[in-house]
């Protein structure tokens, strides 16, 4: 029932009741409500999303080869969030050394495109398996890297801010990062997943961290081809950014997201 709420309220179908997400992590609520250790109870999700009638998971994968293992990332360390501290991580390190090198760096020739029907059959498979297992929740499909977010990932934020500061060449930085996420936008219109997050977090928790001009000139135009290519598809299509991007809500619905995720 819950996958049909979620399905008929992505759809603007009036389900019988208001539909509901929610992104936890949070272990002792899920043994608190199941009796169950997520940490060693594979079902434990699956009871507690039914207990607490979620409809749609929140779920995203860039492919099967992380960008580590094919390139060079940016490690900014991790606070303590997850139970235990079990997700702390204290190492900090960039492997760009000078602004220039950024400015210089092309997300295809770094990270390189998977051969096309191997990703979709990737991405298919994550799909399916996922849906198989939480078969009364929306299992989306997804994208976490897209643009800022992919540059956050490869550079961290001193070596991005620096670099954005020469908008022109920033924006060829983008493109590449733009060409890399259609590959993976493509594979994933052509699996069988109707609802699909695109994530990008483009902005801060105070806002808009880039001038509104460049947003509205290098990353909404781009985030609207993206998802015409999951529109052609008969995609649904779900936006999602940490931070405040009140400003842009607008910029993004005429991007074409049908919904956001804030």
């Amino acid at each position: 029932m819950s996958y049909t709420i979620g399905i008929e309220a992505i759809r603007r179908q009036s389900p019988p009741r208001l539909a509901h997400t929610e992104y936890c992590s949070n272990y002792a609520l899920v043994r608190a409500v199941t009796g169950k250790d997520p940490l060693d109870t594979p079902d434990a999700w699956r009871d507690f999303y039914n207990a607490w009638e979620i409809d749609l998971l929140w779920v995203t994968t860039d492919g099967p080869v992380p960008w580590s293992e094919r390139g060079r990332v940016t490690d900014m360390g991790h606070a303590e969030f997850l139970e235990g501290g079990i997700d702390r991580r204290d190492r900090v390190y960039c492997p760009f050394q000078q602004v220039e090198e950024v400015l210089q760096f092309d997300a295809v020739d770094e990270y390189g495109l998977p051969e096309m029907d191997e990703l979709v059959d990737y991405y298919e498979n994550c799909y399916r398996r996922g849906q198989a297992e939480y078969p009364d929740q929306i299992f989306t499909a997804g994208y976490y890297n897209t643009l800022i977010s992919g540059a956050i990932e490869a550079f961290g934020w001193e070596m991005l801010l620096e670099a954005a500061a020469d908008r022109e060449r920033f924006d060829r930085v983008l493109e590449s990062f733009y060409q890399l996420s259609l590959h993976h936008y493509r594979a994933w219109a052509k699996t069988s997943a109707p609802v699909f997050i695109s994530h990008d977090d483009m902005v801060w928790t105070e806002g808009a961290f880039l001038h509104p001009d460049f947003y509205r000139s290098a990353i909404f135009p781009r985030y609207a081809k993206l998802w015409q290519v999951l529109h052609e598809a008969g995609k649904v299509v779900l936006f999602c950014s940490d931070g405040t991007w009140t400003q842009f809500v607008d910029d993004i619905a005429q991007a074409g997201a049908d919904g956001f995720i804030v």
